[in-house]
Order: C-alpha cells, then structure tokens, then sequence
C-alpha cells in the first residue's frame, strides 16, 4: 500500500503530468530587450504629456534622424521651445546632455522634457500615476525592472531605447573601412576642408563627430541672442554663449542649424563660418581661433557641403537629397 501511494504521488506532480511534458517551457524574458521595448513605447506615446497631445517623438521625427524640421519644436497647446530640438541618434556614451549640459547622463536627460512646461507639461508624479495605473505599463515595468514605474526606471527604460539609435553605416563610413568609391570626389575633397582649412574637426571629432565639449561660436550678443547656454547652469559668465557641440551624423537631415535653429540649410551654416562677422557683428565672447573668417572657396564650400551630406546614413537619403535642394 506504501508503495502504491508513493507511485501515485509521483505521478501526480506538477512534472511529472503528461500534460506539463507536452506542453513547451517559455523562453526567458531577455530583461535588455523588456527596456528597450518598453522605451520604445514610451517614447512615442503622448501618454506622458499634460493634455496626452505630445510625445518624445512629436519632436524627435524618426524621418529626421529623430530631429525636428522646423527652429524651435511646438509643445503642448502650441507652446513654442526656446531652443532647436537635437537628435537623440548616437547619444549612448555621450555626456553632458542638452545644448547647456544640464543634465549629465542620458538616463537623466530622458525626464526632463516631460515636467517642461514648454513641451510636455506634466508633473513626474502624474506621470507615474498615470504609467502605474495602466495594466500594460504597470505589467510592462513589472517585467523589464521588478517593480512599478518610479522616476529611475522611466528615465532607464527611455534612455535604453535611445541608445540602440545609433548609426554607423553612412557613405563616409564605408570609405574609412576602405570602400573609395562609397563617396565621390568632391566629399574626399571636403573631408580634407574639414580636417584642414575649415577647423571643423577642432571640435567635431571621433566617431561621432562631437567634442562633447562646450563653445562659444559667435551666436550670443547678450541682446537679441540673449541664450547664455551652459553659462546660465555654470553661474560663470566665462561660459556665457557656450553650447555643446553636436554630432554631424545624420546632419543632412536635422535642419535647422545651431542651438536655436537660425540657419536652414548646411550652406548657410558654411557661410556663417566662412565670414561670422557679416551674420553677427556684435558677437560676445566668440572663440575666434575657430570661427574664421575661414576664407574659403566657394568650390571648398561646394566640398565641404559635399563632405557634411556623406556623413549621413542611407536610410535618411531621400531626406537628405530633400534638404540640400532647399
């Protein structure tokens, strides 16, 4: 009888039914892919704006290299920023976020525009209310971090999905890894303005084509370019006119130029270069040793205009062709 009892409560777990032998064992959840998915979600859902009209990509167009078309991006009720929107490709191992670097990591750049009253206008508690209160964000954070959305896990799951924007795939790229025929002559031409004459790499370098660091290019005046960028985080009126230098990946496709969109095209921001003094003559604190006057050619104007437009990925090409027309 023992025996017999034993047997059948063998047979009887969980295990051991034939029920559990035929059917299949999940596949574990990848918890990096959870995050990446789930910021993905969260980045294009208005959910997180004030009136629910607004989300992260309202302003960062994937079509744009996740940038905006127009000098500075409408928020909620058609309030207008004050700065142009950057893109958010290539940013995973950038520091200093925003134009003025008040932000140091990505993970707390992320937050920051949704309790902006300027573009989405919503407290970050309600915005935690509103993320745990939904079953598929509530079941979603269960998943990609053990718990409910807290201020911390909205700005990781964010910043997870920005970081698998990154491109590397451009023209330029493939003629470094070897490709000469992937750019035509007159890129090669302006690659060699870039690195010479033009000082474009004195502060657009590496992979990315981004110092990180902080300039002042002759866009502050105190009056009508009243920005003082990261001057106004830092309090020292040294800074004042300093704007992070952005990334030239994709930059066929990001116009408007400079931190407050003031320039339509890539000649026009060659041209501001080769002669800042006849765009903004009473300039501030301008670093001279890299904003000309440049002298250049209008033929080396053509070759770096040339040079610039490689540097962005094929996906965006009809983009680009569009915005060197303009």
């Amino acid at each position: 009888m023992a025996i017999l009892i034993a047997a059948t409560a063998l047979l009887s777990s969980p295990w051991q039914s034939s029920a559990s032998l035929a059917a299949p064992v999940p596949a574990p959840i990848d918890p990096h892919e959870a995050r990446v998915e789930l910021g993905r979600r969260l980045f294009f859902d208005p959910l997180l704006s004030g009136d629910r009209t607004v989300s992260c990509a309202s302003c960062h167009k994937p079509e744009h290299a996740f940038a905006d078309t127009v000098a500075v991006s409408p928020g909620v009720s058609g309030r207008l920023g004050t700065r142009n929107t950057p893109t958010v490709m290539n940013t995973s191992g950038r520091t200093s976020m925003f134009w003025d670097g008040r932000a140091e990591t990505l993970e707390d750049q992320a937050v920051f525009p949704i309790e902006n009253p300027l573009e989405m206008d919503l407290p970050l508690d309600e915005a935690l209310r509103r993320l745990n209160s939904d079953p598929g964000y509530a079941e979603a954070f269960r998943v990609a971090y053990a718990g409910p959305a807290t201020a911390r896990t909205l700005g990781r799951a964010l910043a997870a999905f920005q970081k698998t924007l990154d491109t590397t795939d451009s023209p330029y790229d493939r003629y470094a890894h070897g490709d000469d025929a992937a750019i035509d002559e007159s890129a090669k031409r302006g690659r060699l303005v870039f690195i010479g004459k033009g000082k474009c790499a004195e502060c657009h370098s590496g992979e990315d084509f981004t110092s990180d660091r902080f300039r002042n290019i002759g866009l502050f005046n105190r009056v009508a370019l009243g920005d003082r960028g990261r001057g106004a985080i830092t309090g020292d009126p040294a800074d004042d006119g300093q704007f992070k230098v952005p990334s030239l990946r994709n930059v066929a496709v990001t116009a408007p130029y400079m931190h407050n969109g003031m320039f339509a095209t890539l000649r026009q921001v060659i041209e501001y270069y080769n002669n800042p003094d006849k765009v903004v003559p009473d300039a501030h604190g301008r670093d001279a040793s890299i904003t000309g006057p440049l002298q250049l050619s209008a033929a080396e104007v053509d070759d770096l205009e040339s040079f610039l437009v490689a540097l962005t990925d094929d996906r965006f090409a009809a983009a680009a062709d569009t915005a060197v027309r303009r």
